[in-house]
């Protein structure tokens, strides 16, 4: 269970909630069919709200599926939502499906993480990335450490002020809405890493200057420049925490150049 929630109950950590996406007590009682005397006397405690009340506020408020379960036991109650390792046979149709996902978007990387972004499977294309990455960084791989730490793509990745940024701002997002401890470590952790000089010119024919639509991850690969930009996906309206938490990031080539190395890369 959350701090917030030990220390303040349901009513303190619904209110966090209602306040941090914005709404009224009275928009939040005509969304959950309720009155904003008692969405009031919930947020105060003078009224225990019944399991289904929890979870109907819950679900406008968009709460994350963690955070239904801690509200559930703050509030009294049995949680409602478990948490099944990926390993577990009843996961088996869940990881051949993301298996047969990741492999359909070869040649271009792709990868799945959890809630603290620890990759749980990833494809070809990013395995090719991963060249020239320190082994300690490997062995329970952490997309944000892969991505942000000298020994790991950093000192690859030419627009790496920009990518950094990106991901520091991502995760601080992230933060604000679940207060994660492990992902304020993880945080403070890759914010602190130092970051490498700014990166030469690599040598070659560059291709003409390219629009990019979204900030792209422009990332030094065997003697040239290869850009994606990414796109992540979840899943809809999840019954179980592990499946709630999983993310697919795919990676898009953002200009031709990107698109025709890694085509050659594919059938050689």
């Amino acid at each position: 269970m959350t701090t917030l929630a030990v220390e303040k109950g349901v009513g303190a950590m619904l209110r966090h909630w209602r306040e941090t996406r914005r709404l009224s007590q009275l928009e939040l009682a005509l969304r959950a069919d309720s009155s904003a005397r008692h969405i009031s006397f919930v947020e105060t405690g003078r009224s225990r709200p019944s399991p289904e009340m929890v979870l109907r506020l819950a679900e406008h408020l968009d709460v994350p599926v963690r955070e239904r379960n801690d509200l559930l036991l703050a509030a009294g109650y049995a949680p409602q939502y478990a948490e099944t390792p990926l390993d577990d046979p009843s996961m088996e149709g869940l990881r051949a499906g993301i298996d047969q996902l990741l492999q359909g978007y070869e040649p271009y990387p792709a990868l799945v993480v959890d809630g603290t972004y620890q990759v749980v499977a990833a494809n070809r294309g990013i395995a090719m990335l991963l060249t020239g990455v320190a082994g300690h960084l490997l062995a329970e791989p952490n997309a944000i450490r892969l991505a942000l730490h000298p020994e790991g793509f950093a000192p690859r990745i030419r627009n790496l002020p920009q990518w950094r940024g990106h991901l520091l701002h991502q995760m601080q997002r992230q933060i604000a809405l679940d207060r994660s401890g492990a992902l304020r470590e993880l945080y403070d952790e890759v914010a602190a890493y130092p970051q490498p000089p700014s990166h030469p010119h690599t040598s070659g024919t560059a291709d003409p200057p390219v629009a990019y639509f979204a900030l792209p991850l422009q990332i030094e690969h065997d003697g040239r420049v290869l850009s994606f930009v990414s796109s992540i996906s979840t899943f809809n309206t999840p019954m179980d925490v592990t499946v709630a938490e999983l993310a697919i990031e795919t990676f898009l080539p953002a200009d031709r150049s990107t698109v025709e190395y890694l085509r050659t890369v594919e059938t050689s």
